[in-house]
Parts: structure tokens; C-alpha cells; sequence
């Protein structure tokens, strides 16, 4: 905890360059940067999704294979692994362990809350064929929940949990979850424990990217994961609907490469940033202003929309919330579960 609060002093002083990383209100720039970055592409995503004229490699994969909108939900997770243990620790050091405890609990427990309420919300207006559909926000909920139970350990062994649950999901995926998994959106909560996985090994890069001496290997990290996600799929095949194994450790490890360009490159790009500060209310907000194209159920205007007037549709859909993001940002307003 010491560790990680003189790390972020160093950043308000500068030494990491000619522009600061880090806002003076202790934000730091290339996180807020990717996770806006995930979070206008999960919008993107859920909105095109319904809409017949998207091209399919825009949508998700049916099963084995991956495609653009893959990305969307391992990209916000990663950025929930990039600040969870620092986090965390501040929150103990400032209120004591269990208030700490019992503040992640309730948060993930709302986020999965959330998710249902969200859930029916779509079945009724047509947008699902189940009411207890399982969404991304129940996925985060359940990994925000699991990863709790490992977030004091040591980095090391943070590392063998992880992988040791990515082996363990794999194997009973193939002999006994396949069906059940690819029966249920994201994977149910069989999928969640994979999709843990993802934020848990992420905080091992968070680990690595809040350490100076070693944040040099944060690219090599993040290209040897994915390679590794990618050797593995020839042996066990990439797939979303499946959470399987190639499929966290090649994401995991595209999301990492990504992000080193956010932090290598320290552009100074507000508009994603302004998006990361408020995440988690703008993607509601996105579910429900995709839900109110959909609510005239006039087939030619959403779901049989022509790709012109789609894309027009989801440009202002971003540009509606980005101008909340923005005006949000410009106040100092921060929403937080």
C-alpha cells in the first residue's frame, strides 16, 4: 500500500517525463484513457448488435473464432484490473480491512443487481428471449466478487491462482460445461469463473505497470501472453461463447499491448479520458438509450435498419454521451458504486 501511494506522489512531480502522467486530482491519464476507450467500444458494440445490415465480422462470434466485438468486454475488464488493487488498498488504509471488504462486496453485488434489472429490461422490450439473461454486467459482478477473495496475495501467487483456474475451467469445460456454457450468454456463471481470470491476471499487469523497474517488460508481458493465447489455440479452440482458455490469454493479452500505447505514447486525449471517469453510468446509459431506438419496434428503423441510417443512429448515440462525459468531466463529477 506504502509503495503503491509514493508511486503515485513521484507522478504528480513529474518524473516520468515532460507531461504528467498522472492529474492533479491523482487520476491517472492512460487508465482513464483505456477505460473510455473500452467503454465507447462496448456501446458501439451492444448497439450494432440487434441490427441485421452490421456486418457479421463487426458483431460477436457464434462460437469458435474471434471478431472486433469480442474485444469490448475483456478490454473493460482490464481496465477494472489496472486499478483494483490500488484500489483496494487505499480503501484499507483508509477505512480498515473489513470496511474494505464490505465496500467490494457491495459494489459487485450492485453491479450484478443491476445486470438483472437490465436483463428483464431487455427481454421486455424484445431485446432478449429470457428475463434472467446473463449479461456483462452480472459477468462483472461475479469476477469483481472472486477476484476479491485474492486480491492480498502476493503478485506470484496471484499468477498460480489464475492459471491454475484457467486450467481447471478448461478442463471441465470440455468434459462436462459445453453445453450449459454455450447455452447461456457470456457463459453464465460457469463462464464467470473464466472470465475472472481475465481481471485477476490483470492485476498482475497492474502490478507490473505501478512498478518502474519492471514497467519496461509491460509490452514483452503483454505480446508473450498473446502469443501464448495463441499457441494454445491451436490445441484449444478462441471462443467468446466458450470463455476458453486461448480466448482470455489472447485478449488479455491484446488489451495489454493496447494499453502500452495509451501510456507509451502519454497523448493527451480527454475525450477518452473524460469516458473513463464515468463508466460505469455511461455504459447504463448507453443500454438504455439503445433500448429506446428499439422501443417504436418499427422494424425498418432498428433491427432491419439500412447501414446508413444505423451509423448515423450510433454516432449520435456517442455523441449524446460523450457530451454527458465531457460536461460530466468539466464539473468534476464522478459517479462510483
Amino acid at each position: 500500500m506504502m509503495e503503491l501511494s509514493s508511486r503515485l506522489k513521484s507522478y504528480r512531480k513529474g518524473a516520468w517525463g515532460k507531461s504528467k502522467p498522472v492529474d492533479e486530482d491523482g487520476r491517472i491519464k492512460a487508465i482513464d484513457q483505456f477505460r473510455g476507450f473500452a467503454i465507447i467500444l462496448m456501446v458501439i458494440i451492444n448497439f450494432g448488435t440487434t441490427i441485421e445490415s452490421v456486418p457479421s465480422w463487426l458483431k460477436h462470434a457464434p462460437d469458435v473464432g474471434l471478431y472486433f466485438a469480442d474485444l469490448g468486454a475483456p478490454a473493460f475488464i482490464f481496465a477494472i484490473g489496472l486499478t483494483y488493487g490500488l484500489s483496494f488498498h487505499r480503501r484499507t488504509a483508509r477505512d480498515g480491512l473489513s470496511a474494505a471488504i464490505g465496500h467490494f462486496v457491495r459494489r459487485y453485488l450492485a453491479i450484478l443487481g443491476i445486470g438483472a434489472i437490465f436483463s428483464a429490461g431487455k427481454f421486455m422490450i424484445g431485446m432478449s428471449e429470457s428475463a434472467v439473461d446473463w449479461g456483462v454486467l452480472q459477468t462483472l459482478g461475479c469476477c469483481g466478487l472472486i477476484t476479491l477473495l485474492v486480491i492480498r496475495l502476493p503478485t506470484g501467487i496471484r499468477i498460480a491462482v489464475g492459471l491454475a483456474l484457467l486450467v481447471v475451467y478448461q478442463l471441465f469445460l470440455d468434459a462436462y460445461w459445453l453445453d450449459r456454457v454455450l447455452s447461456v450468454t457470456h457463459g453464465g456463471l460457469l463462464g464467470s469463473l473464466s472470465w475472472s481470470v481475465i481481471l485477476i491476471l490483470a492485476t498482475v499487469f497492474a502490478d507490473v505497470y505501478y512498478n518502474m523497474d519492471r514497467r519496461k517488460y509491460f509490452p514483452l508481458l503483454s505480446f508473450l501472453t498473446f502469443l501464448a493465447g495463441f499457441v494454445l489455440a491451436l490445441i484449444v479452440p478462441v471462443s467468446k461463447m466458450r470463455v476458453s482458455a486461448s480466448y482470455d490469454l489472447v485478449t488479455l493479452g491484446f488489451c495489454g499491448i493496447v494499453f502500452s500505447e495509451f501510456y507509451l505514447t502519454n497523448f493527451d486525449l480527454r475525450y477518452f479520458a473524460a469516458w473513463g471517469k464515468n463508466p460505469l453510468l455511461l455504459y447504463f446509459l448507453g443500454l438504455l438509450m439503445t433500448g429506446l431506438f428499439m422501443l417504436p419496434g418499427i422494424p425498418w428503423w432498428h433491427a432491419e435498419a439500412p447501414l446508413w441510417l444505423a451509423g448515423l443512429q450510433a454516432a449520435a448515440l456517442v455523441l449524446v454521451l460523450g457530451a454527458l462525459a465531457r460536461y460530466w468531466d468539466n464539473r468534476g463529477f464522478k459517479f462510483s458504486l
